[in-house]
């Protein structure tokens, strides 16, 4: 069975959506970008030799439509090379990165591309969610029953307990206070993480780290791209503690304890260890193991806990076995109780800030968390790296990856 390896990764900045530096771009074009400048990292590979082109998004409609994988590979000059978009929600590039995994471990083939896009600044808004509905309606008691919960406050149970269906449909933030409140999260607890993950991204833009971590994008009016929009200087939990919660009037979800809407885009060159050494490249890491696993859809900000357990169990390591960790920052009202519950080092976890400064754009976001877990690697001299995620919908996914070059 082969072995998985990544040989390149490329990454563009992150916009803030609607209001952005990058709300003028397509996403399809952007992701072109990105998979061409991944591609450019490594010249003894002809790109003609890639098997297919595998896209993450999490809204494949309107301009994300139309099979976006394909449109990408034709834009990126890759016309010999198929093409398929994949919806996981915020786990659509991991997925994407699992399937050239088994492609390659199953011998079907040799060289895939991982891609991942979300330009939310692009959604189609004037329908309901910005996209057209189609809700199946079995789920509107779940619905009514949120609002009330929203409304009028209490505790969330489980309704499966009841024999009622969940609420597939949940909004993420009405999730992560239902996570907030059986967990046991407080308000304090949620700002202090945030305002940890905005310094030290500070920290992190004065080193060059993510200037070293990004790919520059130029615009269609020349303008030159190369920062994330989203990280805040002067951030401090008692800055954040004056800001209203967003989604509950009892609440402790704000808008600056949890991740912004964003556009961005990201790709990453797979191989298997043979081809590799055939072209004499230096591979940047070996895919160890991954983890998937499901869960309420009420309290989907748990999902990571699961899926590390899976991918650490299924290669006999322990969580004391892991140098550093991305753990994707939807809520710190989810991401605070999976690092208790997972037992790990909070100064092994998204040491040069997360997605709360940096920030998700969905589809972007497994590939985004590839890039930057393996750069931190190599920045910090560290060898084994796990990055993980909840996912809309009630799941968890979760990578392990050992650096090698």
């Amino acid at each position: 069975m082969q072995d998985a390896v990544i040989v390149a990764a490329a990454r563009s900045p992150i916009g803030r959506a609607h209001k952005g530096s990058l709300r003028d771009l397509r996403p399809d074009d952007l992701a072109a970008e990105m998979v061409t400048a991944a591609l450019a990292q490594v010249p003894a590979l002809d790109p003609a030799e890639v098997d297919d082109l595998m896209l993450g998004c999490a809204q494949p409609a309107g301009e994300h439509g139309y099979n976006m994988g394909r449109a990408v590979a034709v834009l990126a000059g890759l016309d010999g090379v198929p093409g398929t978009t994949v919806n996981r929600y915020c786990s659509s590039s991991v997925q994407t990165t699992r399937m050239a995994l088994h492609a390659i471990r199953g011998g079907e083939g040799d060289v895939f591309l991982s891609a991942g896009v979300e330009m939310v600044s692009r959604y189609q808004y004037g329908k309901a969610d910005g996209l057209p509905q189609t809700r199946n309606p079995r789920f509107a008691e779940a619905a009514a029953r949120s609002e009330r919960l929203a409304g009028n406050g209490g505790t969330w149970t489980d309704p499966r307990e009841a024999g009622d269906l969940p609420d597939l449909y949940l909004a993420m933030g009405h999730t992560a206070e239902n996570v907030a409140q059986v967990m046991g999260v407080s308000r304090a607890d949620q700002d202090a993480f945030a305002a940890r993950s905005q310094q030290r991204a500070q920290a992190s833009i004065a080193s060059g780290f993510w200037a070293d971590d990004i790919t520059p994008v130029t615009r269609p009016d020349g303008v030159v791209v190369s920062a994330d929009d989203g990280p805040r200087s002067g951030v401090t939990a008692e800055s954040l503690a004056s800001l209203e919660p967003v989604f509950r009037p009892d609440g402790t979800v704000t808008a600056g304890n949890c991740c912004a809407l964003n556009d961005g885009a990201a790709a990453l060159v797979l191989m298997s260890m043979q081809r590799a050494r055939d072209l004499g490249i230096t591979p940047l890491a070996r895919i160890v193991s991954t983890g998937l696993s499901a869960l309420s859809p009420e309290v989907m900000g748990l999902g990571p806990v699961e899926s590390c357990h899976q991918a650490l169990g299924r290669v006999g390591m322990k969580v004391s076995d892991v140098d550093l960790v991305e753990l994707n920052e939807a809520f710190a009202a989810q991401v605070v109780p999976s690092v208790r519950e997972l037992g790990l080092d909070e100064e092994r976890v998204n040491v040069h800030g997360g997605a709360i400064a940096v920030g998700h754009p969905f589809g972007m976001t497994g590939a985004r968390l590839t890039t930057t877990l393996l750069n931190a690697l190599r920045w910090e001299d560290r060898e084994i790296g796990m990055l993980s995620m909840c996912v809309g919908g009630g799941q968890g996914m979760a990578m392990i990856v050992q650096r090698l070059g």
